[in-house]
C-alpha cells in the first residue's frame, strides 16, 4: 500500500493535514509552533481555522498514519464509505474517537485526542484506498463496531445502520463472523444477528422494533413495508407494522414537529383508522422510559384483537409489478434512476 503522502484526496470542502515543510511549503517549522497551525498528529499539522466538526475532517485528520497494513475502521470506516448515520458521535453528544487498526507494530498511529489504536491486525484483502484513505472493508467495520458495543443491542444497530445505505447485508456479516472464531466479542455479535434490520429508516425506528419483538415479545414488526388496499392502490409506508395484529407504528423524532412530514403523518393517521389499524406512536422519550409507551401498545393490540381478519381492508401483499426495496440485495440490484425514484422518501 502506498504511504500517506501518495493518497490523493479527492473530496471537496476537507483539508489534508500537512507535513513541516523545509522547502517553502507550508507549514514551515516556524509557523507550525505558532498559532496559525496546530498539530493533529506526529509531523501533521492543521490550520487552525479549519473547523474539525464534520465526522470526515476528524477523519481525514487521524489517517495521516497510512502505512502498510494501516486501515480506519469502525463508525470512521462506515462513515466515509458514505454511512448516513454513522456520525462519530456518543448518546450524551461526545465525540467518538476514529479507530486505526495498527497491526502488531507501532508506526505514526500512537494514542491521541481524537485517535484510538488498535492491535488488530488485518490482512491486505480486508482493506482498500477509498478517497485516498485506507479504510477497512465494510464487513470488518461493522464487525469491529458490532463486537466491541456496548450491548446486543446497539451491535444489532450497527448492522441495520450499515445495510441502510446497502454498504453490508445480514447475510454478508453472518458470512463473516464465520472467519473470526475466538475474536474478541463474536458471541455478542452474533447473537445480535437475529435482531438486525436490512430496512429501519432511523436509529428510533429500531429501538422502538427491538422493544416490541425482545422486550414485549409481539411479533416481529415489518419495517417501512407499504400498505395497500384490496383493489391494489398504495395507501401509505408506516415505520412499522405488524401485520398479524394489524398494529401500526409511527416514530417521532425530536424535531419530527418540526418537519414539512408531520402533516402527512397527520393524513396517515387518518387512514390507518378509516382502515381499521390501530396506531401507536412514539417518541425518543418515550424509549428512555418505556412504562407509558408499553401501555399504549398494549392498549392497541386489545382494540386489534376485537377486529375481525375477514373485515380487513389492507394488505402488506404488493401488486404485481410493484419494485420491493426492503432488503439490501433488492435495492442493489435497482439501477440509478429506481434508486433515485423509490428511495427519495428515505432521504427526506
Amino acid at each position: 500500500m502506498p504511504e500517506y503522502d501518495d493518497h490523493p484526496v479527492s473530496r471537496r470542502g476537507l483539508t489534508r493535514p500537512s507535513r513541516v515543510s523545509r522547502t517553502g511549503g507550508q507549514p514551515t517549522p516556524k509557523e507550525a509552533r505558532g498559532p496559525s497551525w496546530r498539530r493533529t498528529s506526529r509531523g501533521f499539522y492543521l490550520p487552525s481555522d479549519v473547523d474539525d466538526a464534520r465526522p470526515e475532517q476528524r477523519i481525514l485528520n487521524a489517517s495521516t498514519a497510512q502505512r502498510n497494513g494501516v486501515a480506519i475502521t469502525g463508525w470512521a470506516a462506515l462513515r466515509w464509505r458514505g454511512g448516513r448515520w454513522f456520525d462519530g458521535v456518543t448518546a450524551a453528544g461526545a465525540r467518538r474517537p476514529v479507530t486505526v487498526l495498527i497491526g502488531t507494530r507501532d508506526i505514526d498511529a500512537q494514542p491521541r485526542h481524537g485517535i484510538a489504536v488498535c492491535g488488530e491486525s488485518v490482512g491486505p484483502s480486508m482493506y482498500d484506498v477509498v478517497d485516498g484513505v485506507a479504510v477497512t472493508l465494510p464487513t470488518w467495520a461493522v464487525s469491529f463496531e458490532m463486537r466491541y458495543a456496548r450491548s446486543e443491542h446497539e451491535a444489532a444497530k450497527v448492522l441495520s445502520l450499515a445495510a441502510y445505505d446497502d454498504l453490508v447485508s445480514i447475510a454478508e456479516v453472518r458470512a463473516f463472523f464465520s472467519g473470526q472464531r475466538g475474536w474478541t466479542g463474536i458471541p455478542q455479535a452474533r447473537k445480535a444477528l437475529t435482531w438486525a434490520e436490512e430496512n429501519a429508516w432511523s436509529p428510533g425506528e429500531l429501538d422502538l422494533g427491538i422493544h416490541l419483538y425482545v422486550e414485549l415479545h409481539h411479533e416481529r414488526p415489518l419495517f417501512n413495508r407499504p400498505v395497500f388496499d384490496l383493489a391494489e392502490r398504495h395507501l401509505f409506508t408506516p415505520d412499522l407494522i405488524d401485520p398479524v395484529a394489524g398494529v401500526v407504528f409511527e416514530h417521532n423524532g425530536p424535531t419530527h414537529r418540526e418537519s414539512t412530514a408531520y402533516g402527512n403523518d397527520l393524513h396517515r393517521w387518518g387512514l390507518y383508522a378509516e382502515h381499521g389499524l390501530e396506531a401507536v406512536a412514539s417518541s425518543s422519550a418515550d424509549l428512555r422510559d418505556c412504562r407509558r409507551l408499553d401501555e399504549r401498545v398494549r392498549t392497541a393490540y386489545r382494540r386489534a384483537a376485537r377486529r375481525a381478519r375477514s373485515d380487513r381492508s389492507w394488505t402488506v401483499e404488493p401488486p404485481a409489478g410493484w419494485t420491493p426495496t426492503h432488503t439490501v440485495d433488492l435495492r442493489r440490484a435497482l439501477t440509478p434512476r429506481q434508486r433515485a425514484r423509490l428511495l427519495r422518501y428515505r432521504a427526506a
